[in-house]
Order: C-alpha cells, then sequence, then structure tokens
C-alpha cells in the first residue's frame, strides 16, 4: 500500500483517503465537501503550476486549490 499526496495521482487514478493533514479548519472544509478517511476519490483533472485539482467523491465532481489538495493523502488501489 503507498500511501501519496492527492496532488500526485494522475489524471484518471483512483485511490482511497486515508489521512488528512491540516488543522481543524482544513479538516472540516473537506469533511463538508465529503472527502473523508476511508472514502473512495478519483482524480479528474489539473491544472499547470499549481492552480486546481478537480476530483470525484461519490457522484459530486470538487475542486480543490493545490494547498488544500497536497493536505490529502490517498492509499493507491
Amino acid at each position: 500500500m503507498k500511501l501519496v499526496p492527492l496532488v500526485n495521482l494522475a489524471s484518471g487514478e483512483t485511490g482511497v483517503v486515508s489521512d488528512i493533514i491540516g488543522g481543524r479548519r482544513v479538516i472540516n472544509r473537506l469533511y463538508a465537501l465529503g472527502i473523508i478517511p476511508g472514502k473512495k476519490i478519483t482524480k479528474i483533472s489539473a491544472m499547470m503550476l499549481h492552480g486546481p485539482i478537480v476530483v470525484r467523491v461519490g457522484s459530486a465532481e470538487i475542486a480543490l486549490g493545490f494547498g488544500m489538495a497536497s493536505k490529502v493523502i490517498i492509499s493507491r488501489v
């Protein structure tokens, strides 16, 4: 099992949220978006130069800033 930040996944790659590294505000925001440990997540696309990252969680597509996405640790499946 390899753990990587969400930003390191390739577009189209799927993994499971393993952990969220950050303060209470970041954790609460990601939880509100449905990004919680144990949840399956797919990286849809990313912009160049640390731009937003689009992910699919369940049936929702969510855009995350690079900084927030880098705090989401993924277990590759």
